[in-house]
C-alpha cells in the first residue's frame, strides 16, 4: 500500500493491511516470519503547505521465530506494536554540507518522491522491534563447546577446562 502525496493532500488514510509470510522481503537470514503482519491505523499529511511531513498512527502486529542465541533452538517472538511515526521529504537533509540536528529530528523518518510505502514503515519497526538476542528460555544451558550437544536436552560429559596462557607461569610454579 503507497500513500500518494496527492491523495494525503485531500483526506487521510485509513489502512488495515495484510502482509502474508515473505512479502516484507528479507529482514535478516536468522529471522523467519512465521505468520501474518497485521498492520492497522491511518496515515495523513500534517503541513500539507510547508514541511510535507506524513504521519502514520496505528499498530503492527506479527510473529517470528529466531534461533536462540545459545542453543540455536527455533523460538517465536510476538510482536506487538503501537506506532507513531512521521517522515518528511528526504530533499529536507540532502545537501552537501553537514547539518546539526536537534534530538527531536532524530525521531523523524525520511521519504523519496511522492509518497510512502507501508511495507517500508513496517519491515522498519519490525527490525526495531525484534530483540538483539533471543533466548528460547531463561535458564537456557546452550550448547557444550567441546562436542555440541544442546545442553537443555542432554548432560554431556565434557569437562570444561579454561587456561589462560598468561597464567602458565603461575601454574608452573605452583605445581
Amino acid at each position: 500500500m503507497f500513500f500518494d502525496l496527492q491523495a494525503l493532500e485531500k483526506r487521510s488514510i485509513r489502512f488495515d493491511h495484510v502482509f502474508a509470510p515473505g512479502s516484507l522481503g528479507p529482514l535478516d537470514e536468522s529471522v523467519q516470519q512465521v505468520g501474518e503482519v497485521h498492520a492497522a491505523g491511518v496515515a495523513e499529511l500534517v503541513d500539507p503547505e510547508g514541511a510535507r511531513e506524513i504521519r502514520v498512527r496505528g499498530s503492527i502486529e506479527a510473529e517470528f521465530e529466531l534461533g536462540c542465541a545459545r542453543c540455536l533452538v527455533a523460538t517465536r517472538v510476538k510482536i506487538r506494536r503501537a506506532v507513531d511515526l512521521f517522515y518528511r521529504p528526504m530533499a529536507e537533509i540532502a545537501r552537501e554540507e553537514e547539518v546539526a540536528i536537534s534530538e527531536a529530528e532524530t525521531e523523524v523518518g525520511f521519504y523519496e518522491g511522492d509518497g510512502l510505502e507501508l511495507a517500508d514503515v513496517v519491515r522498519e519497526q519490525i527490525l526495531i522491534e525484534l530483540p538483539m538476542r533471543c533466548v528460547c528460555r531463561e535458564d537456557c544451558k546452550g550448547i557444550c563447546p567441546s562436542c555440541g550437544a544442546n545442553r537443555n536436552l542432554e548432560a554431556c560429559g565434557c569437562r570444561e577446562e579454561f587456561s589462560d596462557p598468561r597464567w602458565e607461569a603461575l601454574q608452573r610454579w605452583k605445581n
